[in-house]
């Protein structure tokens, strides 16, 4: 920019590009078609688009009208070299049409870091159980504005630097009660409308902030409860993998609805997953408390098989004969026509598959 107001960048000490300059947008689209051309890259984060959007990333300050338009020329420049590539934007506004495609208007971005559902579960799992039920609109809002994009939910090298801890450690409790509440996360984000994206570490709970000069912590595959916590996550990624109710209608409204979203005071959540074929219900417990035969409301008559537990003693958890089924009783609850009486540990997950009767 020739107006230092819109040239100097303050926050990060750098140089604003003017987009509408034909050498601003030639210099930034040669970079990533070199990039997809000599190192073959899958796909592209772009950084703090709200700077981007709007003049220094303040709405007030208006939207950049040539950087919009130099979006819109990438996304079409990028898909018609590889439709296959992932384009998504590192954007906390509310501006629409983000992952819409450009020809009805949107940015052409085909997902979009749901930082919202970010912020809002890494609160919610700091929190002290007893004091949840304050705080249940952290795990219900998201799903307001799910769909109104296409997104992804991310634990990123964002949250795992700078002093902020590492995801496990972010969870509240004892040693072993970080473990639980991690596990009731990762079930959240897996069964969770959206696309998943997991930083490295996170997969086996990594102790030690995120440092570029040194190697992970393998070591810790040697203690048991990082050993279980990473067999519970590839057990939940095959879940997710193999049930296509987890993913189908990831963008769609019709892939998801609540069974149970107004249990404050037990901090209990239900929702039920769909594909044309196939329901999946997650059952999330966030207290301490464990329950024999919690009343959990469900539509259809027939067979809940569970496809995993996290209290299950094979991840460290406390159970060592946990129920492998359920089976679905006339009688309303949640507003549903039937209902399971389900057992559930503390902090713990339930994840279930509906077995039609014959």
């Amino acid at each position: 920019f020739d107006d230092a107001f819109y040239r100097e960048n303050e926050t990060w000490g750098t140089a604003n590009l003017d987009f509408n300059k034909g050498i601003s947008r030639s210099f930034m689209m040669s970079a990533l078609t070199f990039w997809m051309d000599y190192f073959h890259v899958d796909g592209f984060r772009i950084d703090a688009v709200s700077h981007l959007i709007y003049h220094l990333g303040n709405k007030d300050n208006g939207e950049n009208k040539g950087a919009i338009n130099f979006i819109k020329e990438l996304s079409n420049h990028l898909f018609a070299k590889d439709d296959r590539i992932i384009f998504s934007a590192e954007d906390s506004t509310d501006y629409p049409k983000v992952t819409w495609p450009t020809d009805v208007g949107g940015l052409g971005f085909n997902y979009k870091w749901n930082m919202g559902y970010m912020n809002d579960t890494l609160k919610y799992f700091k929190e002290d159980p007893i004091y949840r039920k304050f705080h249940h609109h952290n795990i219900t809002f998201g799903l307001v504005y799910a769909f109104n994009e296409q997104f992804i939910l991310p634990y990123s090298h964002d949250e795992v630097v700078h002093m902020k801890g590492t995801l496990v450690q972010k969870m509240f409790g004892s040693y072993e009660e970080k473990f639980s509440n991690y596990k009731l996360l990762m079930t959240l984000m897996i069964t969770h409308p959206g696309k998943k994206l997991l930083f490295m570490g996170q997969e086996f709970a990594q102790m030690s902030e995120w440092n570029f000069r040194t190697q992970l912590d393998w070591h810790l595959y040697q203690y048991p409860i990082h050993d279980s916590f990473n067999l519970y996550l590839r057990n939940l990624i095959k879940i997710y993998k193999s049930e296509k109710a987890l993913f189908q209608y990831d963008h769609q409204p019709k892939g998801f609805r609540w069974l149970i979203v107004d249990h404050k005071d037990s901090s209990v959540f239900s929702y039920a997953r769909y594909s044309d074929d196939d329901m999946i219900i997650t059952v999330l417990n966030m207290t301490p408390n464990s329950y024999d035969s919690y009343e959990v409301g469900v539509p259809n008559l027939g067979n809940y098989d569970v496809l995993i537990d996290s209290n299950q003693d094979i991840y460290s958890g406390y159970d060592s004969n946990p129920n492998k089924m359920y089976q679905a009783v006339k009688g309303e609850r949640n507003g549903e026509p039937y209902h399971i009486l389900l057992k559930l540990g503390p902090l713990s997950a339930v994840v279930l598959k509906y077995k039609k009767s014959r």
